[in-house]
């Protein structure tokens, strides 16, 4: 028995340096593709009830097609300031109108290619005054964004306006 443990500690004394070796030149091989899968994904937390859920998955490799949620980086404006802070979070919103789609208004409804999209208001909850949207043909590389949610803040209001590709961060996926 003493023989085996002498003859299995030798075994793992000689082992020991090669295996750290060998662990340590596998690490980057193991962190490479995991520092790539953080650099075009995240979790986000939602804050605002304009979406139904409140934790997405974020692809930064997006592909932008009608009826997507993608997140993006809202316009600056005094307006966004005085409601969401001097650095508001980032706004997740559907995909409702595609470039090369027709915008128009119509008292407060809107329409995206004669399809009756959203409806606005006048002011904001906190009673600021909104405009409306861009109307006329939707730009390439831009897009018609906006939700369900009746007090939804998104491109029927000039306020937001067209979403083109240098604002969007990703597409999300809702997971809880």
């Amino acid at each position: 028995m003493t023989g085996r443990k002498t003859w299995a500690m030798r075994l793992a004394a000689r082992l020991k340096r090669p295996l750290l070796l060998s662990m340590v030149l596998a690490l980057p091989l193991l962190f490479s593709p995991l520092a790539k899968f953080s650099d075009n994904h995240a979790l986000l937390i939602n804050a605002s009830p304009s979406l139904p859920n409140w934790a997405f998955w974020l692809d930064k490799n997006f592909t932008p097609s009608r009826g997507v949620l993608i997140f993006f980086e809202p316009p600056r404006s005094e307006l966004l300031t005085n409601h969401f802070g001097e650095k508001p979070q980032i706004f997740g919103k559907r995909i409702l109108g595609m470039p090369g789609d027709l915008v128009r208004h119509d008292g407060i409804n809107v329409f995206i290619n004669d399809k009756l999209t959203a409806r606005t208001k006048p002011k904001t909850r906190k009673g600021a005054a909104l405009t409306k949207g861009p109307e006329g043909i939707i730009p390439s590389g831009c897009y018609f964004v906006g939700t369900s949610h009746r007090h939804g803040f998104d491109s029927r209001y000039g306020e937001i306006g067209f979403i083109c590709a240098p604002r969007i961060i990703g597409t999300g996926r809702a997971i809880l």
